[in-house]
């Protein structure tokens, strides 16, 4: 039997994963910054925010995570995008999700699923095109947005007279790990399947991004991070 300890592979270049986790730290922090302040939203706005982010997540994390899985070529990198799937399912968070909005007063109309529509589209689209390190990233930033963002979507939440805060108060704490985990998945697919010169790693980011300034505030330009 062969008893060889396997150490997973490091990345080989561990200045460009600090890079790029520092970018996405800032361009969140940007995204966080620029929130309005609830207390000075209509009820229409605080719906619209929790409406669209709802039409945007129930129907695509999911499916954005499988193809991350399918992307990646680090044996080790998978066990930690497979950890974050069976989460999702075994707790039902779609479920969850569905709970909190319609304690909120606010499922997606079609006008609010049309209004992240094209953005959505152009994300599944980059998704499909399998990049290991770009799609690692791209979720790695997803992560890292929603566990910031998940007091503020609350707040919206409680303005517009829920009590079922369920789905807030797991994200807010399960996604710290998941995120972290992201960036270890990172650092272990660019060791073995580094991105091709030329390409941009936040190629993804900066679509995601894009969606996500829709959620909030229901147009694309582009927020300073």
């Amino acid at each position: 039997m062969n008893t060889t300890l396997q150490v997973p592979q490091q990345s080989q270049n561990p200045s460009l994963d600090a890079s790029i986790k520092g970018t996405i730290n800032g361009m969140i922090d940007g995204l966080i910054t620029s929130l309005p302040d609830p207390k000075k939203l209509t009820s229409e706005e605080r719906r619209g925010i929790i409406a669209r982010y709802t039409a945007v997540l129930e129907g695509n994390f999911i499916y954005w995570m499988t193809a991350t899985f399918i992307a990646v070529k680090s044996e080790e990198a998978r066990p930690i995008l497979i950890d974050n799937l069976y989460e999702e399912v075994r707790d039902a968070h779609p479920a969850m999700l569905r709970r909190f909005v319609r304690a909120a007063h606010a499922f997606p109309t079609d006008l609010d699923a049309l209004a992240v529509e094209e953005d959505m589209t152009r994300v599944r689209v980059f998704l499909g095109k399998l990049s290991g390190v770009q799609s690692v990233v791209t979720m790695a930033f997803f992560e890292g947005f929603i566990q910031r963002f998940m007091g503020y979507l609350g707040e919206l939440a409680v303005a517009q007279g829920s009590i079922d805060l369920e789905y807030t108060d797991v994200h807010g704490v399960c996604d710290i790990e998941h995120t972290d985990g992201l960036f270890r998945a990172l650092s272990l697919e660019n060791a073995v399947n580094p991105l091709e010169p030329g390409k941009d790693p936040l190629e993804g980011v900066n679509l995601l991004r894009t969606v996500l300034e829709r959620i909030v505030f229901n147009r694309a330009e582009t927020v300073s991070a």
